[in-house]
């Protein structure tokens, strides 16, 4: 038995494709501060670069904070977890400027400027709310950083949990089908063994053991043949037509005088594959409405062919001519509406089932359906 995952108990976005991310996002805000200082011939510039990779890596560390809090958030509705992350966002850049401002401001500031620097300096330090106005501006910059970083954070966990929800959706839609054809598969063997058992009944009544005889040992061989296989694998042509001669062997004993058969096969098509019992209802149709009807011999033939990279079978028989809509019309029953729904369930609108009856007399329905080789 298949089972799913409905829950989502592994993070959207793996922990290695975050942390990346974060380093991405600080290599490329470090890059462009740095040719900026480069550019504008800034003074110590050794000593403002190592502070900047310390504030880097501390940066780092709390944008990684800040991901371990998203995290929190997963399975909670986007709109959530967008208003939560631009908002965390706030004080997490504020954390940032302040280390900024620790780094660059408070501790030796004078090793960064020269003598006539360093005046000018000490007397811009000197505001009133330096500090707070050093840290409010800084602030400002890291929180588009780290919006960016969270938008998207959020954008590839979004992405991802579509992708596992289309996921989900496929596999559930999978067994359903597989569900409806095993449902559609079993409805033909208890019609069949219904029709069977009342032939059988008839011959016990009409005193003809040896006849009653036959047909139990050619339905326990067609049951112990149909019943062995999985109901959603394809079979191989020669099999199932070896199903229906059994079948057709069954009825001869209902009909000795009035079945007869004819099956054209060819070689090359044997080993094709169809949906398992997909002509048995056609072929019980024939015997009900053909041969059960008819007071003269009927033939029932089961031909194959191929045509590119499409496979016909036709089911066919020449027995009275009847009037279409009548009580007997075997065009609207239920073996036909399960072969029908069968085909689609199986290969959508790439198969199809036709049906023809011919102005003398007869039923002849087609089915068209991928050719499927046999993979072994």
């Amino acid at each position: 038995m298949k089972k799913f995952d409905i829950g989502n108990p592994t993070p959207s976005v793996g922990h290695q494709v975050a942390i990346l991310s974060i380093l991405g996002f600080w290599f490329f805000y470090v890059t462009v501060l740095t040719l900026k200082v480069a550019v504008g011939d800034w003074p110590a510039p050794a000593e403002m670069a190592a502070r900047r990779v310390v504030v880097t890596i501390l940066g780092i560390g709390v944008t990684y904070i800040l991901y371990l809090l998203l995290r929190q958030f997963e399975g909670r509705p986007l709109s959530t977890r967008i208003i939560t992350a631009f908002t965390a966002a706030i004080p997490f850049a504020i954390v940032i400027a302040g280390i900024n401002h620790l780094v660059f401001n408070v501790y030796d500031p004078e090793s960064l400027f020269d003598g006539k620097s360093t005046e000018e300096m000490r007397k811009y330090m000197a505001q009133d709310y330096f500090a707070l106005k050093s840290i409010a501006e800084d602030a400002i910059s890291r929180f588009w950083l780290l919006s960016s970083w969270a938008s998207l954070y959020l954008a590839l966990s979004y992405a991802s949990e579509v992708r596992q929800m289309e996921r989900r959706a496929s596999r559930f839609a999978q067994a359903a089908q597989d569900a409806e054809l095993r449902s559609l598969r079993y409805q033909v063997n208890p019609h069949f063994l219904f029709n069977t058992l009342n032939s059988l009944s008839t011959l016990v009544m009409r005193s003809q053991p040896a006849d009653a005889e036959e047909m139990i040992l050619n339905l326990s061989k067609f049951y112990r043949t149909s019943l062995s296989g999985d109901p959603l694998e394809d079979v191989a042509l020669s099999e199932e037509v070896h199903l229906q001669q059994l079948y057709l062997d069954i009825e001869k004993v209902r009909f000795p005088d009035r079945l007869k058969t004819k099956i054209e096969i060819p070689n090359v098509l044997s080993d094709v594959l169809v949906p398992g019992l997909i002509l048995q209802p056609l072929v019980e149709n024939a015997i009900k409405h053909g041969v059960a009807h008819s007071k003269r011999p009927v033939t029932i033939s089961i031909s194959a062919a191929a045509e590119y990279d499409r496979l016909k079978l036709i089911v066919a028989d020449d027995g009275e001519a009847k009037p279409s809509g009548g009580s007997t019309d075997q065009s609207n029953g239920i073996g036909l509406a399960n072969v029908r729904d069968r085909l689609e369930t199986r290969f959508g609108s790439e198969a199809s089932l036709t049906i023809t009856r011919p102005d003398d007399g007869g039923f002849v329905v087609e089915l068209t359906m991928p050719l499927l080789a046999d993979v072994k």
